[in-house]
C-alpha cells in the first residue's frame, strides 16, 4: 500500500495563505503544488528529482 505524501508549507509563508507552494518530499522525487488550487488534493502537481530539487534550491538561496 502506498501512502500519500505529507505536503508542508514553507516557515516563510503566512497564516493569511495566498502565495504559498507546498513540497512533499519522498525517496524518489519531489511534489510540489500551490496551496492555493490544493483544496481537496485536487490540484495540479510538478514533480521533479531529488537531485534536481537540490539544484534548484541552492541557485534559489544565491
Amino acid at each position: 500500500m502506498i501512502s500519500a505524501p505529507h505536503w508542508f508549507k514553507s516557515t516563510y509563508s503566512g497564516d493569511e495563505g495566498g502565495a504559498c507552494i507546498e513540497v512533499a518530499v519522498t525517496p524518489h522525487a519531489i511534489h510540489i503544488r500551490d496551496s492555493k488550487t490544493a483544496e481537496g488534493n485536487d490540484g495540479p502537481t510538478f514533480t521533479t528529482s531529488p537531485e534536481a530539487w537540490s539544484a534548484f534550491t541552492a541557485y534559489a538561496a544565491h
